[in-house]
C-alpha cells in the first residue's frame, strides 16, 4: 500500500479506537462502489479496508507504528514481538467487502442508515432491510385531581441503555424526563416521549408514553370537566320540622299552637337552607337550596367545576348531590303531625 494508512483514513497518528471507527464509518459510506460513481472510488474502497483493519486491531497497529508497512508485512523478528507487536507477515485479504460487512454487521450494511421515519439514500443503492421501532413502553402516571387542576410539573427519573462512542457497546445510563402538567387534563391523556427507550444497534428506541390516572378526591368526582359534590342531609333540614318539635318544646299532640307553628315554618323549610362547599383552589362557596329537594334533585353551580383544557379561563359546572337521610321510623305522633301540617 503506497499512502500512509493514518492519511487514508484522514486521522492523525495520536487517533483513539473510536476516531479510527468514525473515520472509516464515514468514508467507506462515501466510497463504497455502490454508492460513488466516482472515478477511484472502488480503489479508495480498497485502501480504507485494509488501512482500518491494520489501524483497529492493537497488535497490526503497534508492528506499524514501531516498524511502518514494510515491518508489518515484511515481518519482525519474534523478540520484538513480546510487547504485543504483530511479528508474523501481514497480508490484506484483498476483500474490502468482507472489512466493510464485518464493520457495519449482517449481509446489508447500510441497513444501520436507514429508519421507518427518514430513509437515507446513498446513491442507487436501495435498503433490503428497514430498521424497525421497538413497540412504544407504557407507564401509568398519576395526578391528583388538585394536580389536575391547577397543572404541575412531574419529575420522572427512567434508566435506558444507550449506545456508547463506537457503536458497538451500550451502558445504563439514567436521565429525567420532565411533564408539563395543564389544567384541565383528563383520564386517559397520553404524555409520549419519542425514541426515549433502549437504544440497540439495529432497531429505532422505543416512545415512553406516560397516561394519566386520575386519584380519587376526598370531596369531588370527576364527570368530565364537571366536578360532583355529595352533601347529605336529613328531613331536618328539608323541612325543619323537627326543629320546630325542639323549638317549641310543646307535646305536639296536645298543643294546637304546635300545628299552627309547624305549618308556618314548613314551606319555608322545604326551601330554606345553604350549602357550604370548599374549592379545590381554597374558596369557602355558600350555596342556597331555593328549590325542594327530593331524590333526584341537582344543585348546578355553573363555572365552578374544572378548567377546560382547550381553555383554562373558561371552566365546567359544580353539581351537588343530596343524599337525604330518612329516619328508619316515625312515631305515631309525629306521623300524624306531619299528615296535618301538609294538607
Amino acid at each position: 500500500m503506497a499512502d500512509d494508512y493514518y492519511k487514508t483514513l484522514e486521522i492523525n497518528r495520536n487517533a483513539t479506537d473510536a476516531d479510527i471507527k468514525k473515520a472509516y464509518r464515514r468514508l467507506a459510506l462515501k466510497f463504497h462502489p455502490k454508492s460513488s460513481k466516482e472515478a477511484g472510488s472502488t480503489d479508495r474502497f480498497s485502501q480504507l479496508g485494509e488501512a482500518y483493519e491494520v489501524l483497529s486491531d492493537p497488535r497490526k497497529k503497534a508492528t506499524y507504528d514501531k516498524f511502518g508497512e514494510e515491518g508489518l508485512k515484511g515481518g519482525i523478528p519474534p523478540e520484538f514481538g513480546r510487547g504485543g507487536a504483530w511479528s508474523s507477515k501481514y497480508a490484506y485479504h484483498g476483500n474490502p467487502e468482507k472489512t466493510f460487512k464485518q464493520f457495519f454487521g449482517g449481509d446489508n450494511p447500510f441497513a444501520d442508515f436507514y429508519t421507518n421515519d427518514v430513509p437515507l439514500s446513498f446513491g442507487g443503492l436501495q435498503p433490503v432491510v428497514v430498521k424497525t421501532q421497538d413497540p412504544p413502553i407504557e407507564r401509568d402516571l398519576h395526578l391528583s385531581l388538585d394536580d389536575l387542576f391547577h397543572g404541575c410539573t412531574k419529575k420522572i427519573k427512567i434508566s435506558r441503555r444507550v449506545m456508547n462512542e463506537g457503536g458497538y457497546t451500550s451502558s445504563i445510563k439514567d436521565k429525567i424526563l420532565s411533564i408539563d402538567v395543564n389544567p384541565g387534563w383528563k383520564e386517559g391523556t397520553r404524555i409520549v416521549f419519542s425514541k426515549e427507550g433502549d437504544q440497540g444497534p439495529n432497531s429505532i428506541p422505543a416512545d415512553i408514553v406516560f397516561i394519566v390516572r386520575q386519584k380519587s378526591h376526598p370531596l369531588f368526582e370527576r364527570q368530565d370537566d364537571d366536578l360532583i359534590y355529595k352533601t347529605q342531609i336529613s328531613l331536618e333540614m328539608v323541612s325543619h320540622i323537627t326543629c320546630v318539635f325542639y323549638q317549641l318544646n310543646l307535646k305536639i299532640w296536645y298543643k294546637k299552637e304546635t300545628l299552627k307553628q309547624t305549618k308556618k315554618h314548613l314551606p319555608q323549610a322545604l326551601t330554606g337552607f345553604s350549602v357550604n362547599v370548599q374549592t379545590i383552589d381554597g374558596r369557602l362557596l355558600n350555596i342556597p337550596i331555593n328549590d325542594i329537594v327530593h331524590p333526584k334533585y341537582r344543585k348546578v353551580v355553573p363555572g365552578e367545576g374544572m378548567p377546560l383544557f382547550q381553555d383554562p379561563s373558561q371552566r365546567g359546572d359544580l353539581i351537588i348531590h343530596f343524599d337525604i337521610q330518612f329516619p328508619e321510623k316515625l312515631s305515631p305522633d309525629r306521623k300524624h303531625l306531619i299528615k296535618k301540617a301538609l294538607k
